[in-house]
């Protein structure tokens, strides 16, 4: 049977790239964002094989009715990429009021109900795999970081408790936790982008860790810069 996988925040950065990638292994791909962003160029390239879904994250009604459209395309998910998010940085006592509910949301409010819609699919079948994307800030408080952080070390909680969960189910979850990584995020930047980590690269661990699926799982893949954080 083909193979299917659904990625959030598909349109740019991370995202784009594991929509790349996976299609390029022959992957029927669903993504999930905003706006189209940069997806146009790939569904040039592979047609049909990439289908484009446009939600919003930010509420609980968003996230679901997006998995009760996806349930009604597909009858198997193989691989779900938990990666939209945000990242507004701040202190905690003097962030702006609804920085942490937004970030909370996004971060982790749409995987939890995204994976608790499409979770009896892959139950169904007794395979699948997840990929959530955390972040070094998952394991490290960034002084501007406030909220972020805590969004990103509940993520990190959440994907534990899932993979206990799912064992009985031969579901595998991953918590993938990359360093600076050269996104729009540091769009701005003045380093040279010998000093990140590319999106490629993420990628290329996501499909490392599927290809040795059938008798292990990467806990937790963490990423940094090779020169070291920034």
């Amino acid at each position: 049977m083909q193979k299917t996988a659904l990625v959030t925040g598909g349109s740019k950065g991370i995202g784009l790239a594991i929509v790349h990638k996976l299609l390029s292994e022959g992957f029927d791909v669903m993504s999930v964002s905003r706006t189209d962003g940069q997806l146009q160029s790939l569904k040039s390239e592979f047609g049909e094989r990439l289908k484009i879904y446009h939600a919003d994250f930010s509420s609980r009604e968003g996230v679901l009715k997006l998995a009760d459209i996806v349930l009604s395309d597909i009858k198997k998910l193989d691989i779900l990429v938990n990666n939209a998010g945000v990242f507004l940085p701040g202190q905690i006592h003097a962030e702006e009021s609804g920085v942490f509910e937004l970030q909370m949301a996004l971060n982790v409010s749409a995987p939890y109900y995204l994976s608790r819609a499409l979770l009896p699919l892959m139950m169904k079948h007794r395979s699948g795999y997840i990929f959530n994307l955390c972040s070094t800030a998952s394991i490290i408080p960034y002084v501007n970081g406030g909220s972020y952080c805590i969004s990103k070390h509940a993520l990190l909680g959440f994907s534990k408790v899932l993979r206990q969960e799912l064992i009985p189910y031969d579901i595998a979850v991953s918590a993938v936790l990359p360093g600076a990584t050269l996104t729009d995020s540091w769009g701005n930047t003045d380093l040279p982008e010998s000093r990140f980590i590319r999106p490629e690269n993420i990628a290329e661990c996501l499909w490392f860790a599927w290809q040795n699926r059938g008798n292990c799982v990467m806990e937790e893949i963490l990423l940094r810069p090779l020169k070291g954080d920034i």
